[in-house]
């Protein structure tokens, strides 16, 4: 699997990855125009809509209407370690959802890709070279 990285204008970064372009940029206060999400807040998104993805596969699998759903993900910022230190979901479910489900999609959503990673993260490795197709 392979991930390419370019920039464009101002503080742009992007992202091609499977057919798509992720777009990312700075808020206006860091340099950016603000035009599309800072990585971080992608990486904070990744999260809850990973969840939402497990609660929506769950519902759908079972007929059950998932539009009265909805996720409220929360973010406790330690000042101490400038990280963000504790990530809350909150899965909100409508009126005249069967009760006996209840406890079943937050078991979906603690099936969640993305908070496996981060319970068992991969190693990172960052290195530089020279562009193979380029004459150096």
């Amino acid at each position: 699997m392979e991930m390419i990285i370019s920039f464009e204008d101002g503080k742009k970064v992007n992202a091609e990855y499977k057919g798509m372009t992720i777009k990312t940029d700075q808020p206006v206060k860091a340099g950016g125009s603000g035009s599309a999400p800072e990585p971080f807040s992608l990486f904070l998104a990744s999260i809850g809509t990973c969840a939402g993805i497990y609660v929506k596969s769950f519902c759908d699998q079972r007929e059950i209407p998932s539009s009265g759903i909805r996720l409220v993900q929360t973010m406790n910022y330690n000042p101490e370690k400038r990280l963000i230190d504790k990530i809350s979901i909150d899965i909100q479910l409508p009126d005249g959802f069967p009760e006996k489900y209840r406890d079943a999609v937050i078991k979906a959503a603690d099936l969640c890709t993305v908070k496996k990673h981060l319970a068992s993260p991969p190693v990172i490795t960052v290195q530089a070279g020279y562009d193979n197709q380029q004459d150096r």
